[in-house]
């Protein structure tokens, strides 16, 4: 049963999700966290294929995750919320540690500045082919300058702090949607690794299994 933000009592966690699109970094923190939560998988677009969601997330989109009786939206926020309300974990960087300003720069970075131009990738690439075919590879190569360039900024073996934190959710996906859109080539050996053994993560295997099998979607 659907849930709207006004049925969830303090406590309780709705995820809405579409299959490995950007709802998974909630879905993958979930898992992270160990927490107890619904799971309501839709098919994409859900604003447009899902009767009703939208009286749920007025904007249509996934990640829509209820808890304590709010709604939220961005998925790169969410999985700090997660550690942060339902913590202490180490899972997020605490504002008296070192990190925690290059903690927030790779959360935030992981969406706004390498899943952005992916979207337009995909879009028009595979929604809409033909339309912007310059514009499409245009966002590619910008994807993969972008890329390049938070590997440069990245820590050894995680993003920052030198511990798997949310931030490593954040941006770890990032990799994951362009190895499965066609952006392969963008995506250098380092972080082809640094991907690999994310995806060994027990929660990110959990949170792939609980999604079951479908297309990307974004």
């Amino acid at each position: 049963m659907r849930r709207s933000p006004a049925d969830c009592r303090r406590g309780m966690i709705a995820l809405y999700h579409c299959r490995d699109a950007r709802s998974f970094r909630a879905l993958w923190a979930l898992e992270e966290l160990g927490l107890d939560y619904t799971l309501d998988v839709l098919p994409f677009p859900p604003r447009a294929r899902s009767e009703g969601f939208k009286d749920i997330n007025p904007l249509g989109t996934v990640p829509a995750l209820i808890a304590d009786g709010h709604l939220m939206t961005e998925s790169a926020a969410i999985p700090h919320f997660l550690a942060t309300r339902y913590g202490p974990s180490a899972l997020a960087v605490a504002p008296d540690e070192a990190a925690y300003p290059v903690y927030l720069n790779f959360l935030h970075m992981g969406e706004a500045t390498l899943t952005f131009p992916q979207t337009i990738y995909l879009r028009y690439s595979r929604f809409q082919p033909g339309r912007a075919d310059a514009a499409a590879q245009d966002y590619a190569e910008w994807f993969g300058s972008r890329l390049r360039n938070a590997e440069g900024m990245m820590g050894p073996e995680f993003a920052c702090a030198g511990r798997f934190t949310m931030a490593d959710i954040s941006v770890g996906y990032a990799v994951m949607l362009a190895l499965s859109i066609g952006l392969d080539e963008q995506v250098t050996p380092g972080m082809r690794l640094y991907f690999e053994r994310l995806s060994q993560r027990d929660a990110f295997m959990r949170a792939k299994a609980r999604q079951g099998p479908g297309a990307i979607a974004t």
